[in-house]
C-alpha cells in the first residue's frame, strides 16, 4: 500500500484503529478521523510506535455536525492530492433519542447522514484517483432493519435498536446505489459485516448492562484486529479491486436482506438524503 492515502472515520479505538494499525503496516499514508483530539492523538501515537509508520495523520470531526463533516471534507482536499481507500466506519449506538445541532437524530446522523455527506464531497478527489475503493461498515442488524420515511428522525416511536438498525440499512442501500452511478469510473463501493466485535460502540448503555455482555460475550466475540479483517481485505486485496456493489462477511461477497436491493427504495433514500 505504499504511495496509497486512506482515510477511516472513527479511527481512535476498536474497529478504527485496528484498521487505521493495518494499513499503517503495510505502508500507507493514513488519515485518522477522530472526534476527540486526545484520543486521537494518543491511538495515533501508538499506530506510528507499533507500526514504524510516520505517515499517520489525525484530523479532528465531530460527524453528527454537518459543518464539521463540509470542514473535514475541505481539509483533506487542501493536504491531499489524492484519495485512494475511504473507509466509513464511525457509529454510535444510542439508548436515548439525541438530536444533533443541525437537528437530525443522532443516530441517522453519524450512522448514516455523515457517511453519505462524507463520500459524496470526496468523490471528485477519489475519481482523481482511480482506482479507488469506498468501503462502508453496515452490521448484520440492517436485516432487521426498515426505513420509517414517514418518520425518519423516529419522533413517535424511537429505541436504539430501532434506529441503529435503520441507519444500517440505509448504509447497505446506499452502498449499493452509490455502486450503481459510479459504473465505469473505477471507483467502487462495497461495504461488510466485520462480524460480532469487541468495541466501546455500546458504551451509552447502562454499567451492567455493559459489564454482563462483556463477561458473557467476550469468549465469543472478535477483538478489533480480527474485526477489521474484511475492512483490511477490501481496502487493500487486488481480488477486489474489481468487485463493487458487494456485501461482505469473512472476506466473502454474501447475500444482505431482501429489501436491501430494492433499488427504487435506494433511489428514493438518496433523493431525501441529498
Amino acid at each position: 500500500m505504499g504511495g496509497k492515502v486512506c482515510l477511516v472515520t472513527g479511527a481512535s479505538s476498536g474497529l478504527g484503529k485496528a484498521t487505521t494499525l493495518g494499513l499503517a503496516n503495510l505502508g500507507a499514508q493514513v488519515v485518522m478521523v477522530c472526534r476527540d483530539e486526545t484520543r486521537g492523538e494518543a491511538a495515533r501515537q501508538d499506530i506510528i510506535k507499533q507500526s514504524n509508520n510516520q505517515n499517520v495523520e489525525l484530523l479532528i470531526a465531530d460527524l453528527s455536525s454537518l459543518s464539521d463533516v463540509y470542514a473535514l471534507a475541505e481539509k483533506v482536499k487542501q493536504r491531499f492530492a489524492k484519495l485512494h481507500v475511504l473507509i466509513n466506519n464511525a457509529g454510535v449506538y444510542l439508548r436515548k433519542r439525541q438530536v444533533t445541532e443541525d437537528g437530525f437524530e443522532q443516530t441517522l446522523a453519524v450512522n448514516y447522514l455523515a457517511p453519505f455527506l462524507l463520500t459524496n464531497l470526496l468523490l471528485e478527489l477519489l475519481m482523481a484517483s482511480v482506482p479507488a475503493r469506498i468501503i462502508n461498515v453496515a452490521g448484520a442488524y440492517h436485516a432487521r432493519g426498515r426505513l420509517h420515511f414517514d418518520d425518519l428522525q423516529l419522533t413517535q416511536s424511537y429505541t436504539g435498536a430501532t434506529a441503529n438498525n435503520q441507519a444500517q440499512l440505509a448504509r447497505v442501500l446506499f452502498t449499493y446505489e452509490l455502486a450503481r452511478r459510479l459504473e465505469g469510473t473505477d471507483v467502487t463501493a462495497n461495504c461488510l459485516h466485520p462480524g460480532s466485535v469487541r468495541t466501546n460502540i455500546m458504551r451509552d448503555m447502562p454499567e451492567p448492562v455493559q459489564l454482563l455482555a462483556d463477561t458473557l460475550l467476550r469468549p465469543v466475540f472478535k477483538n478489533p484486529e480480527q474485526g477489521a479483517e474484511t475492512i483490511l481485505y477490501l481496502a487493500t486485496s487486488p481480488e477486489v479491486e474489481a468487485i463493487s456493489g458487494k456485501y461482505f462477511v469473512n472476506k466473502c461477497p454474501v447475500l444482505s436482506s431482501r429489501v436491501s436491493y430494492n433499488s427504487e427504495l435506494a433511489k428514493r433514500l438518496w433523493t431525501m438524503s441529498e
